[in-house]
């Protein structure tokens, strides 16, 4: 069941907060109340290994057979934790204490990131001294929280292979690796790659034997993942650190090189079933997943990775993932966006408009539970803010006062003067901290 933030409850704690601040409480305590003092965490390991039994092999924690049902990122970990989720992901040891504590007091455990320099942001690993300072560093970083309790895996850089021309990057990676085993023998070692080819395979195979676990980021080829890791050569277990939608490098195109977006319920569908296809199919070596993004980021739309909008507010997907990760739906379900359509046409019919023009959009939107829907419309300028491998972007600019007529599941745009790129969003939500999104790129042409 999904957990109901208490608003009631938080609206009058802040009325009470105010008024105590004021001074105009009449009752007021002569003495303050004790604070309540947060859970002490024994800093004492939990072992972590990899068994190899029977020609398959399991992660066991504490002596108990555990497979990682996981989410990439660090925020709303309460609600994880009640849908069935039992670790996060991180890409660094920023807040790393903070993380692992609160995962803690949630009952989750940590695949914890160590950041290591990439090739294509400046890094040199032809330059010895660089790369020793590296791993002093990180050396540093290992010492600090190997003993904490939510600790499960080393996470050693992210994506290395992603657009890089020097193989000594695993000779590095190896050397994190052994050393990490000299520091902690408590939990194991890994690397998260952008996909899979043979190449890295081969690399890894002959130049990082410290490796314990290998890490894969896919989207769309997840379900190739399986039978391609035995195919490439991996012997070893693996775990899926990053897996969501269709990628916005796989996606459709506009013919101006706008990437079409999957609708919030297109992804419960397609997260559903990449997972079934993927984690279901491999009982051998697969050892977990880590589902992204646990939040919410700009990454080409403010919407498209995340389980989450801006506002807090949960899609169709993350009713997917309590699904997947305890057999159960939860009690009240997110909206379902069936279509949405500007000036009669979907997302990857190449839209063109003129300028200072009215168009309708109208959205086919049902849900679940009967909850009563109300929708909110946004206008933003295409996203001219496009890195690589997740690195931060910018949120477009809004355009106000374009859009009319947002009451309900139609509503009236009036282009903007000026010629370009832009994309319409649509947030349905049902009352109860559930969204549906949908968001369409067109082109304003004279």
């Amino acid at each position: 069941m999904k957990i109901a933030l208490p608003k009631a409850f938080a609206l009058l704690l802040i009325a009470a907060l105010a008024q105590a601040c004021s001074g105009t409480l009449t009752n007021a305590p002569e003495t303050e109340q004790p604070v309540e003092k947060k859970e002490e965490i024994p800093m004492e390991p939990v072992p972590v290994e990899v068994r190899q039994e029977n020609g398959s092999f399991k992660l066991y924690r504490g002596g108990e057979p555990y497979y990682i049902k996981g989410a990439g990122g660090s925020r709303y970990l309460e609600r994880l934790a009640a849908y069935g989720g039992n670790s996060i992901r991180t890409w660094s040891t920023d807040n790393a204490q903070e993380v692992l504590d609160e995962a803690y007091r949630n009952g989750l455990t940590v695949t914890l990131g160590l950041e290591v320099g990439r090739e294509r942001h400046g890094f040199d690993y032809d330059d010895p001294a660089a790369v020793e300072q590296q791993l002093n560093e990180l050396r540093k970083e290992v010492e600090r929280y190997k003993n904490h309790p939510a600790l499960l895996i080393w996470g050693i850089g992210n994506e290395l292979n992603l657009n890089y021309t020097n193989p000594l990057v695993w000779d590095a990676v190896n050397d994190i690796a052994k050393m990490i085993h000299e520091v902690d023998p408590n939990h194991p070692t890994s690397t998260m790659l952008a996909g899979l080819n043979k190449m890295e395979v081969d690399y890894i195979n002959e130049k990082v034997p410290e490796l314990d676990i290998l890490a894969v980021n896919a989207y769309a080829a997840l379900p190739d993942v399986p039978p391609n890791i035995q195919y490439l050569g991996w012997d070893g277990p693996y775990m899926i650190t990053e897996w969501g939608p269709t990628g916005h490098w796989e996606s459709q195109h506009t013919s101006w090189a706008a990437a079409v977006e999957e609708t919030s319920s297109e992804k419960a569908a397609v997260y559903k079933n990449r997972y079934e296809l993927t984690m279901g199919r491999d009982t051998t070596r697969n050892i977990g997943s880590y589902v992204f993004l646990w939040g919410q980021k700009q990454e080409r739309t403010p919407t498209w990775y995340g389980l989450f909008t801006e506002d807090g507010k949960e899609t169709e997907v993350v009713d997917v993932m309590q699904y997947l990760w305890t057999g159960s739906w939860p009690e009240n379900r997110a909206p379902h966006i069936e279509s949405f359509k500007l000036n009669g046409k979907l997302a990857k019919e190449n839209i063109f408009l003129k300028p200072d023009q009215s168009y309708r959009a109208n959205a086919d939107v049902s849900d679940p539970d009967k909850d009563k829907l109300t929708y909110k419309y946004e206008l933003l300028h295409e996203s001219t803010d496009l890195k690589e491998g997740g690195d931060r972007e910018d949120r477009p600019a809004a355009i106000p006062d374009r859009l009319t007529e947002t009451d309900g599941d139609n509503a009236v745009l009036q282009t903007p003067s000026e010629p370009g790129a832009y994309r319409l969003f649509i947030y349905v939500y049902d009352g109860h901290d559930n969204v549906a999104t949908a968001n369409i790129p067109f082109y304003v042409k004279k």
